[in-house]
């Protein structure tokens, strides 16, 4: 077996994308662009909100009790992204994501909302997001 190893790829359409084809007979195709995460955040919600790690987000706005922006680093090309969420309290997992309403999906940012089993906001010890779509 072959190994190759470099510090960039670039592809040669439009979109730059890159696709790999695997698999006996070449049956398994992933496009790596659209197939990658463009942020995430793994968070405590609690006193100052402040990431764990996370990735191209460059700061997270504090909007109220149970209400945040990741603010992404790098845009996202447009409204049609994907989000998956999960929240919890210690070993509890639970946490209603709310992001639609006039909140949401913006290029820049995503606004979320945490609420407790009884449904009222309340700010959260972990809160989870990963973002798909296309970047800027």
């Amino acid at each position: 077996m072959s190994t190759l190893r470099t510090n960039a790829l670039e592809g040669v359409d439009a979109k730059n994308s890159i696709t790999i084809v695997a698999g006996a007979g070449n049956i398994t195709t992933t496009n790596v662009q659209e197939g990658l995460g463009k942020s995430w955040i793994n968070m405590n919600g609690t006193g100052t909100p402040a990431a764990r790690d996370s990735f191209n987000v460059s700061s997270l706005t504090d909007n109220a009790t149970g209400d945040y922006s990741p603010n992404f680093s790098n845009s996202m090309g447009n409204l049609n992204y994907a989000v998956s969420f999960a929240g919890g309290e210690n070993t509890v997992t639970w946490g209603l994501y709310l992001g639609h309403a006039g909140l949401g999906n913006a290029t820049g940012s995503h606004r979320f909302l945490t609420t407790a089993p009884d449904n009222t906001l309340t700010d959260t010890a972990f809160a989870s997001l990963v973002v798909l779509g296309d970047l800027a």
